[in-house]
């Protein structure tokens, strides 16, 4: 298989809710909500770095298009990490996602490989690590 992963897809509760919280509130770029128009098929899509793509899609719609059976979601079944170039950017983002309504469980602090990094939940409960480390630095600034 090539690597070629171009969109993460996260369940959401409430796609509206969570389509204000990484628009408004984080400030992704997308065009909205689309598909309405078909059964189980509204998704909001948000540009990300590189041509990656963050897409929320609701929970039941997810389980409906891979008959998969509606489970409780596990906040530590995975991490997005979101990479920073500067130090001081990881608080910058830290209080920008609190101010759009995310849950800061883990204020940011030196890390054990030599980096900075602190944790957020969205309104769903994901978990999002903002992270400084000066061995991966973005290469798109």
């Amino acid at each position: 298989m090539k690597p070629r992963i171009s969109v993460l897809t996260i369940a959401v509760s409430d796609l509206e809710r969570s389509l204000r919280f990484y628009r408004d509130g984080l400030g992704l770029p997308t065009e909205g909500i689309v598909g309405r128009e078909f059964e189980h098929g509204a998704v909001a899509f948000f540009d990300l770095s590189s041509g990656m793509k963050l897409a929320i899609w609701a929970q039941a719609d997810i389980a409906h298009d891979t008959g998969l059976a509606l489970a409780p979601p596990s906040p530590t079944s995975f991490t997005l990490g979101h990479n920073v170039a500067r130090r001081e950017e990881v608080d910058m983002v830290l209080r920008e996602a609190a101010k759009a309504g995310a849950h800061i469980f883990k204020p940011a602090a030196d890390t054990f490989y030599g980096g900075y990094a602190g944790y957020f939940q969205d309104p769903d409960g994901h978990v999002w690590e903002i992270v400084w480390n000066p061995e991966l630095l973005p290469t798109d600034d």
